[in-house]
């Protein structure tokens, strides 16, 4: 199963052109800029980031801006009345910028277009124009179809954005359970696949799409898996905890 997991996405890259070890060095040069909860750490990052891209407006930079401000707009403008609105569309459209880019390096591509898709679903959340939802889903489409075989993100983000539609989105959100399942099949066959930071949030991400009575015991196995991951609580440990606390009682 390892073997044919490793070829299956070795033709895939191929097919794109991607280089698998300029793609992990890439996610190497954005992981601190990926998935920060602390909101205080973001925020210092968020100065970091603006005033690097100021000093050297370069492609990788770009990205990194892009990538901040999607955090930005996930976990600080839904807690704040103006100061952060409108990051998610300033994501979005530095993302679009460098993707449109005829140069733009291919290995790059797995995290623009991902983080593009997310982007665009928060600028409809935001602004309420739920037509771009879709339209993001579309977005998430191409891009899970692209580069699943090669990278974590498009399934990921596509997964997390799934488990917090509302109901009226019901054909979306079945992506949360597929996309988390798929990650985790395909981690539990190449370790490689994913880091622990997004292991711990994707272990999460499963427990709780599995909380009915039936798959019980099942989600405290992949509750267990995140806390396990995680420490230091820099993932999904603190809120895995808490699910768990609440299925034991």
């Amino acid at each position: 199963m390892i073997k044919a997991m490793k070829t299956s996405g070795a033709k895939n890259a191929k097919q794109q052109s991607l280089d698998l070890l300029k793609l992990k060095a890439v996610e190497h040069q954005l992981d601190d800029v990926m998935e920060i909860i602390d909101k205080n750490h973001l925020k210092k990052k968020l100065v970091e980031v603006e005033a690097d891209y100021c000093r050297n407006p370069s492609e990788i930079n770009t990205v990194r801006l892009g990538i901040i401000y999607h955090e930005v707009a996930l976990n600080l403008a839904f807690f704040s009345k103006t100061e952060f609105k409108g990051y998610a569309k300033k994501s979005f459209d530095r993302l679009t910028q460098v993707f449109h880019l005829t140069h733009t390096e291919k290995e790059l591509l797995p995290f623009i277009t991902s983080y593009r898709a997310s982007a665009l679903s928060l600028v409809g959340a935001e602004t309420k124009k739920l037509a771009l939802v879709g339209q993001a889903f579309t977005l998430f489409d191409k891009a899970v179809r692209d580069y699943a075989a090669v990278s974590y993100l498009p399934q990921f983000l596509r997964g997390s954005v799934a488990e917090n539609l509302p109901w009226i989105f019901f054909s979306k959100r079945k992506f949360a359970r597929l996309d988390f399942q798929s990650i985790v099949t395909q981690f539990e066959e190449n370790s490689e696949y994913a880091n622990w930071k997004v292991m711990s949030f994707t272990y999460l991400g499963l427990a709780k799409q599995m909380q009915h009575k039936k798959f019980r015991e099942q989600s405290l196995v992949y509750l267990y898996k995140a806390i396990a991951l995680d420490p230091h609580y820099k993932a999904g440990r603190e809120k895995a905890e808490e699910l768990q606390h609440v299925m034991m009682q």
